[in-house]
């Protein structure tokens, strides 16, 4: 699906090129060194779309529950309040497509900074063990903390 307003590509998997999502298992269970060295399946999704069986965790990474949506209809496995933006982050980003290479640059110097960094690495064992799906209430989730994540996830697992 293609965001009409930014062109860019919603709902996929990171690395998707040909129709293979990255990190897709085969069937058998690979050796521990195997898992390591596959890059993990990571998918950034609204909150909003219904959930699919091909999810396995879904982890919600915004700060604020999102707006209308009852804990019971969200199927959330996790809600990782602490690995999303600072709120001064959030806000200065304010979802203006023209700030994102620097939010992009500031969100992954917070990943590292103690009040993030339990929740990113508890995310990043996550993505090591399976399917992950990174959940988010913003439209735009090209230009989202979710991408920034799944792009950093895939990168660092």
């Amino acid at each position: 699906m293609t965001n009409h307003r930014t062109g860019h590509r919603t709902g996929h998997r990171t690395g998707h090129r040909t129709g293979h999502r990255t990190g897709h298992r085969t069937g058998h269970r690979a050796s521990s060194a195997a898992r390591r060295s596959a890059r993990p399946s990571v998918d950034c999704r609204r909150v909003y779309e219904d959930a699919s069986p091909s999810d396995g965790v879904r982890v919600l990474v915004d700060r604020i529950w999102p707006r209308g949506m009852r804990k019971e209809d969200a199927h959330v496995d996790e809600w990782l309040r602490d690995v999303a933006p600072s709120t001064g982050l959030r806000r200065w980003y304010g979802h203006e497509p023209s700030r994102f290479p620097e939010f992009r640059r500031r969100y992954l110097a917070e990943l590292g900074d103690p009040e993030h960094r339990g929740a990113a690495e508890h995310l990043r064992d996550l993505a090591g063990e399976g399917e992950l799906t990174l959940l988010t209430a913003t439209r735009d989730i090209g230009h989202s903390q979710a991408a920034v994540l799944a792009e950093w996830l895939t990168e660092n697992t």
